[in-house]
């Protein structure tokens, strides 16, 4: 069967696009007048109901790579990486359980306030000082993917520019943009913004479910007989295979780490999780909003098995590049104009979900975490103009890191895996703190630097898949940490 392409983004779509750039910056910028202090700015006054929290984590964790390349994932093997996912929600039972009671013991801005109660100071700098560094490193990652979108999508558009200058378009576009709500905005911008977004990307990835159902001769009953004889539907691997990326054990226990350490000791996340109205409500965000995932991922994945076959029965006239230019070249080329500026709209949702987030997360964590210590006199209102300003500073830098990462390889993990190196050394800490009453801080420093050199030197020196580096690393910063401290005679019992 032979299909005729559509070719480029038409007017019409370059228009849908316009329209929601335009039109969800506005209503960002619908917050700006609600910021008193930081507690507003931050937090969003704790006054949001748990069903937005639990959309915006949803939100947050996913990113432009995540829906372009997730598809990818199953158009090359399968539905594996659904073992990851149900390790996120046991990681979710067990922040419910260890980590969300001592956060709403007391005032607290980010996660890192959590450990200078427990431990000092130093180590509340430097848990807040490696999440700055990670966090920003990993997010260029994902912003860059938006390069990857517009680059394909609006190809004939930026076509008198060269790939450095049509990159520079695109992230230099969803950066300032993004950077302007969550600047005037804050919290309650970003989440607001993230529960809109999430229902922009969902809503087009359906779109995108029906239209492929469409398109392959036989509907559902075709891609069913076909991608069930390519096993695409394959979930489970239990074989004990420590080398292997998704398996029933690196999904499950690693799965658990990773989500325990990003949705427990990361800022990005552990914000939205202070900014409920109370510990139950915080409790029920978090957990339903692994039920919302599980479904999102499995749409993802699916979308992937049937562009498998609709590539085998109209194949494409070149190899594709790379796994994660499948999705945006089918929209791009197959979809109906209009619905394919909806859809470049909803990777793009993604993207500025994502950023804002970062952006604000960031931004807390600077002031909270180190100006406000160093300026501890400094008036609610400097504070409040200095997050802007820093706000603006962190998305000047991911820019940067952005046009960096044009330079990498593969983005389908490289997120994941920066972040996860980091990880293992916080979750440890975090361990020691809420697990034990020996270990001191000295011991906790000693274990979080062995537990991250050790992440490193798997993440650059061995085949370890991504999915272990936060189990293996928060073991290593526990042990070490609680043997260190035991054998210094200076305890914080």
């Amino acid at each position: 069967m032979y299909i005729q392409m559509q070719g480029n983004m038409s007017a019409v779509d370059v228009i849908v696009i316009a329209i929601y750039l335009a039109g969800v910056t506005l209503f960002g910028l619908r917050f700006r007048s609600k910021q008193r202090g930081l507690k507003d700015y931050f937090l969003a006054d704790r006054n949001i109901p748990w069903w937005a929290i639990s959309l915006s984590i949803v939100a947050a964790e996913t990113s432009t790579l995540t829906i372009i390349s997730v598809p990818g994932l199953a158009y090359a093997k399968d539905f594996s990486f659904l073992q990851l996912v149900l390790g996120y929600l046991v990681g979710r039972v067990i922040i419910c359980w260890l980590f969300i009671p001592p956060y709403f013991r007391g005032d607290l801005f980010t996660a890192y306030q959590l450990i200078e109660r427990r431990f000092g100071q130093k180590l509340r700098s430097l848990t807040a000082g490696l999440f700055l560094v990670t966090r920003a490193a990993a997010e260029g990652v994902r912003v860059f993917a938006v390069a990857i979108v517009v680059r394909i999508a609006l190809g004939e558009v930026l076509a008198g520019m060269s790939d450095f200058n049509r990159d520079l378009t695109a992230i230099g576009i969803v950066t300032l943009l993004t950077m302007i709500y969550t600047f005037e905005g804050g919290m309650a911008a970003v989440i607001w913004t993230d529960v809109i977004q999430l229902g922009i990307y969902i809503a087009g990835t359906v779109v995108g479910f029906f239209t492929i159902l469409h398109l392959v001769p036989g509907g559902w009953a075709t891609i069913d007989s076909m991608a069930s004889a390519a096993g695409k539907f394959h979930v489970f691997d239990f074989s004990w295979n420590f080398f292997q990326t998704y398996t029933f054990w690196s999904g499950l226990i690693g799965g658990a780490f990773l989500t325990t350490a990003s949705h427990g000791t990361d800022q990005l996340i552990v914000q939205r999780l202070l900014a409920a109205r109370s510990e139950r409500q915080s409790k029920l965000a978090l957990l339903s909003s692994g039920v919302v995932v599980f479904f999102q991922f499995g749409l993802f994945l699916l979308i992937g098995a049937m562009l498998f076959v609709f590539y085998k029965l109209n194949p494409p006239a070149s190899v594709f590049p790379r796994t994660d230019a499948i999705f945006p070249t089918f929209i791009v080329n197959f979809m109906p104009i209009g619905i394919r500026g909806l859809l470049i709209s909803a990777i793009l949702a993604a993207a500025m979900s994502n950023l804002s987030a970062a952006l604000n997360s960031l931004s807390s964590t600077s002031v909270m975490d180190f100006y406000a210590r160093i300026k501890p006199q400094s008036s609610e209102e400097t504070r409040l103009k200095l997050s802007r300003l820093i706000t603006v500073g962190w998305g000047i830098v991911l820019f940067g890191l952005a046009l960096f990462a044009r330079h990498g390889g593969k983005v389908v993990e490289a997120g994941l895996s920066i972040a996860s190196v980091a990880y293992g050394a916080l979750l440890g800490a975090f361990l020691l703190g809420v697990l034990t009453r020996r270990a001191n801080e000295t011991g906790a420093m000693v274990g979080m630097s062995v537990g991250f050199l050790l992440n490193v030197y798997l993440w650059q020196f061995t085949h370890v898949p991504f999915t272990w580096y936060v189990a293996l690393g928060s073991m290593a910063t526990f042990t070490v940490g609680y043997g260190f401290s035991c054998l210094t005679l200076h305890k914080d019992i």
